[in-house]
């Protein structure tokens, strides 16, 4: 992607097919999300970046999402981090004609595909956050999830008052790595996913566990698998959102389960075959199909 650095504000250049109002939706499902702020012009997040909190706002432009950094413009690498942050959150590298062109031909997909043209996978940049996140939604409602996280991110993670807001980032693995179980069953997260989240912590704190390494991995999902606590879902899941496997299918998703429930008029939920059948046409793009199903839902 083109990314441009003027004075006051950088660039990046987005897809001609990308619809940011889209993609503000899915941004927008809980009111418990503090890892950024929406308003009716764009979004304003906090990031650590080289050891310093920047404070960016993203707002669409012609063609383009502009950057812009009100508590002042950080140095060009600084900017450019967020700009590789930003490419990274909303998929922006992703060419997408050869998963609308299966979806053209699909019964399922076709017409919820259409009705959401230009959404992209909302992605979770950071390894930590996206492995942190899906042992906390592992067997409860998203609600319950959401909780968790604004327990989390509010406990451990900085912050920073811009405009009488508290915006905050997502805690370092090195802050975790040196709690405890306890710390962690404060928040009511169970024994089991604090011991999890603590080992994923200690890993990437000791350097066993980078996300450049699980790119070059030609079997990232046996890596994950690896993982105590990660199971396929959740490993599905951090592909999906961490890693850009477009092939990543989270196929004991409950979401899933009820948008193919909804879109296929069933008064029951497709079984794991019904499933696998239908995806047959998605191979290469599964990753997709999921985040537009989802997507009906909202």
């Amino acid at each position: 992607m083109k990314r441009v650095h003027e004075e006051q504000y950088s660039e990046i250049a987005t897809p001609a097919d990308f619809n940011f109002e889209e993609c503000l939706v899915h941004l927008g499902r809980s009111s418990q999300e503090n890892l950024y702020r929406l308003d009716d012009s764009g979004i304003t997040k906090l990031l650590k970046i080289g050891g310093q909190l920047v404070l960016f706002r993203i707002v669409p432009a012609a063609g383009a999402l502009r950057i812009e950094f009100p508590l002042g413009v950080p140095a060009y690498q600084e900017r450019d981090e967020v700009a590789a942050y930003i490419e990274d959150w909303f998929d922006l590298q992703t060419d997408l004609q050869g998963f609308y062109a299966i979806a053209e031909t699909d019964p399922v997909l076709k017409s919820v595909v259409r009705q959401h043209y230009g959404l992209r996978v909302i992605g979770v940049p950071d390894l930590f956050e996206a492995l942190v996140w899906a042992v906390m939604g592992q067997q409860i409602n998203l609600t319950f999830a959401y909780t968790l996280k604004k327990r989390f991110v509010e406990n451990f993670g900085e912050s920073l008052f811009y405009e009488n807001e508290r915006y905050w980032t997502f805690p370092s693995a090195e802050k975790i790595a040196s709690l405890n179980v306890a710390d962690l069953r404060a928040l009511q997260l169970t024994v089991r996913k604090s011991e999890y989240i603590l080992g994923i912590a200690q890993a990437m704190a000791r350097g066993g566990l980078q996300k450049q390494r699980l790119l070059q991995e030609p079997d990232m999902e046996r890596v994950l698998l690896e993982i105590r606590g990660i199971g396929a879902w959740s490993a599905n899941y951090v592909m999906m959102k961490c890693l850009h496997s477009q092939s990543a299918f989270p196929l004991a998703d409950v979401g899933l389960h009820n948008a193919l429930k909804a879109q296929l008029q069933l008064d029951r939920k497709p079984t794991p075959a019904e499933i696998m059948e239908l995806a047959k046409n998605w191979e290469g793009w599964q990753a997709y199909a999921t985040f537009y199903l989802w997507r009906s839902l909202l």
